[in-house]
């Protein structure tokens, strides 16, 4: 093991020094064309080693005005404003539109709690700058009660702290085979932090060294192999067919897969394999090692220029191009400065026997405003003495002056952005020559977003090789929606038998889908274009002046126009416009022909209401001659009633008068059974001795039954019960 050791570590110290040879030259001029990015009037930068010497010993001007710093920063935040984004989309295998846009959600979950954009940044400054920019790709456990783990994006401070395999062919470094990522340490924090052990090596001076006199080198190492596997196609039943490595085959599979190859049912070839470890390497001892589950070693470059020239390797920015043009700037103005200092600022010249006397008056000519200025016109002897001459104003020079501006012209040319990109009013009129100006100074620059663009897929393709290789046990992840802005949750299940499906309990609020990260292919595209909020900020500039165009479309478009606004309580109103808008525009509505199929089910029910109101007038219409024929009954029985009345007064006051007749032959007594007997037979009615029952013998009970059968048909009989049906 320790010869092993021992190999790896004598490979490693082989490897960084052929990086050392390759990009020496290049990391000479990235050094300086930093320092020259930051150069100002202290640190004096721009003005080389030499000539800057000899100019302070004369005490000569030196004026920096760092014009090639803000050609700089309009590049990187152009490309700040316009960084490229991860899109996924979905290739085949059981992976759909659903899955990719999950993908993408983990993905800037990730981008999201690494502050990524951070990382982005740094890296583009020193891509425009210098010619390289890094970021990296690490994994840490999620807190420390926990061993799930997520997976990071960090920024790199220094670029020149990161080596990689000088014979990779790819621009992205997808094919690099090591890299390395190192730092010297004083030599007594190496040995309080890793042991005295780490630097007992041979110490020598020099980049090539790991062990100094004062300093230790700490790398990280990291180094990929390839190794080549079966990769199986295996034919199922339903006529589908499923591909599987072999190191993802199972013990217990081995005896299926021989049978499906015995049965002419599947097929192999070998593919390569990838294997990543780590090793930190502390002078010349391994104090620390592990295996990256990735297949790419996670090391992200952005180059900006890179060119080979007879096996040496360059590497530039925008910088480089730009440092005579503005050295000559520079120089052009510490000379027109120089030129104005050393000319003479007395306003007058005059001889000494013209002031003698007076030198009250010329000493406070520039500072008082006398009524004259009186000299000797004459000396002793009667002599005529010059009278005292005004002196020229000090004057520029021309020829600095051109040359500053020949400077600044060659500096934009260099870069490609003229005064329109800065928005100075140029030669153009018309706003789309404007325009037009201003992206042919993008259009020149635009190699450094496309790299930034390459960078940031290659960045996705390790994403998604990695998330299903650590995201590998059940979890839940919080993420947001980038159009909506609402958070919700992603169940993370490596069992799951579908890339994506909708969560079967409801209960949970906010739960979007069960996602298995490890089911499907997907391919990784960046898009170019503004960053979410100056999209969101676009979107309700454009919304605005539309609903201010036309006002209806409120109800159309309010909730979304609320949801692009970015001030208080706008979720609120966002939720208040939703409800005001109608069902169907929402698509929460019915359909159209939906809609087509309500309005004739509405006909169909206005013509039944028709058709039972016509029923119901039908009806009334009965009832009413009903009722007619009624009254008529009544109307006859009345009129029988008025008769018989009529016939009983009569026969009443016949018998009233017989009586009076008998009553003086006959008592008192004998009369009552006479008059009962003879109202009976007048009124018809039974006669209560004769034992007969009295219903019905009042005539006045007799017309009221009969009218009541007339108004109000008595209620048919209630069936018989049991003991009334048993016959007597």
């Amino acid at each position: 093991m320790a010869e092993r050791k021992q190999e790896i570590i004598k490979r490693a110290h082989d490897r960084f020094k052929s990086c050392i040879s390759w990009e020496s030259d290049a990391r000479g001029r990235f050094k300086d064309d930093i320092r020259f990015l930051y150069a100002d009037p202290d640190n004096q930068e721009q003005w080389p080693a030499q000539t800057r010497a000899q100019r302070q010993l004369s005490g000569q001007p030196m004026v920096t005005i760092n014009k090639t710093h803000t050609h700089w920063l309009h590049v990187v935040n152009y490309g700040k404003e316009n960084k490229p984004s991860i899109q996924i989309t979905a290739t085949g295998e059981e992976s759909t539109y659903e899955s990719a846009q999950i993908f993408s959600q983990v993905v800037r979950r990730i981008e999201y709690i690494s502050n990524a954009q951070a990382a982005y940044k740094k890296a583009m400054e020193f891509q425009v700058g210098g010619g390289i920019g890094y970021w990296r790709i690490v994994s840490d456990y999620v807190d420390d009660d926990s061993f799930d783990q997520d997976l990071f994006i960090r920024e790199v401070q220094d670029p020149l702290s990161i080596y990689m395999d000088p014979h990779m062919k790819k621009t992205d470094g997808s094919d690099a085979r090591f890299a390395f990522i190192f730092d010297d340490m004083p030599k007594d924090q190496a040995e309080k932090k890793y042991g005295k052990s780490v630097t007992t090596g041979a110490m020598s001076e020099g980049e090539l060294s790991w062990t100094r006199k004062d300093s230790v080198r700490v790398a990280e190492y990291y180094e990929r192999d390839e190794s080549r596997e079966w990769l199986y196609a295996i034919e199922g039943d339903d006529g589908s067919t499923t591909l599987t490595r072999e190191s993802a085959i199972p013990p217990e599979g081995r005896g299926l897969l021989d049978q499906a190859m015995a049965e002419g049912k599947a097929q192999r070839r070998k593919v390569p394999k990838w294997n990543v470890k780590w090793y930190l390497i502390v002078g010349d001892e391994i104090v620390d090692k592990s295996i990256w589950l990735g297949k790419y070693i996670p090391i992200i470059r952005v180059p900006g220029e890179e060119v080979v020239i007879e096996g040496r390797m360059d590497r530039k920015g925008l910088v480089r191009y730009m440092k005579d043009s503005q050295r000559a700037y520079n120089y052009n103005a510490s000379a027109a400065l120089e030129f104005g200092a050393l000319q003479s600022k007395s306003p007058y010249i005059a001889p000494v026997e013209a002031i003698e006397g007076l030198e009250n008056y010329w000493a406070t000519a520039n500072t008082q405003n006398h009524a004259y200025l009186p000299y000797n016109n004459a000396d002793e002897n009667g002599n005529p003495i010059t009278q005292p001459q005004r002196q020229q104003p000090p004057a520029s020079a021309p020829v600095y002056m051109e040359g500053m501006q020949a400077s600044e012209h060659q500096m934009m040319m260099a870069s490609g952005q003229y005064e329109s990109t800065f928005s100075e009013q140029g030669n153009e009129v018309s706003g789309i020559s404007i325009e037009q100006r201003q992206k042919q100074g993008q259009r020149v620059t635009f190699n450094y977003q496309d790299a930034m663009a390459d960078a940031i897929r290659f960045t996705g393709v390790q994403l998604i090789d990695l998330i299903p290789k650590y995201y590998d046990t059940r979890r839940v992840l919080l993420i947001m929606d980038e159009e909506s802005g609402e958070e919700h949750e992603i169940h993370i299940d490596p069992d799951a038998k579908k890339a994506v499906q909708q969560k079967e309990d409801a209960g949970e609020a906010k739960v979007a889908a069960i996602f298995n990260p490890a089911v499907g292919r997907y391919n990784v595209q960046a898009k170019c274009g503004p960053n979410f909020d100056t999209r969101r900020e676009q979107a309700f500039d454009a919304m605005t002046q539309l609903l201010a165009a036309q006002p209806a479309l409120a109800q159309v478009i309010g909730d979304l126009y609320m949801g692009t606004a970015d001030f208080p309580a706008a979720d609120k109103l966002q939720e208040r416009m939703r409800n005001w808008i109608p069902k169907e525009i929402l698509g929460e509505g019915p359909s159209k022909e939906e809609q087509q199929l309500q309005q004739q089910l509405q006909q169909a029910m206005q013509l039944l209401q028709t058709q039972h109101q016509m029923l119901n007038d039908k009806s009334i219409e009965q009832q009413l001659q009903a009722k007619r024929v009624d009254m008529d009954a009544l109307n006859h029985l009345a009129l029988r009633m008025e008769n018989d009345n009529k016939a009983i007064l009569d026969a009443f006051k016949a018998e009233t008068d017989r009586l009076k007749t008998l009553a003086p032959a006959m008592g008192e007594g004998a009369l009552e059974p006479i008059i009962r007997k003879a109202l009976a037979e007048i009124l018809g009615a039974p006669n209560p001795d004769a034992g007969i029952s009295p219903d019905n013998a009042d005539p006045a009970n007799l017309y009221a039954a009969q009218i009541q059968s007339v108004l109000a048909p008595p209620e048919p009989a209630a069936p018989a019960t049991p003991q009334q049906q048993q016959p007597a």
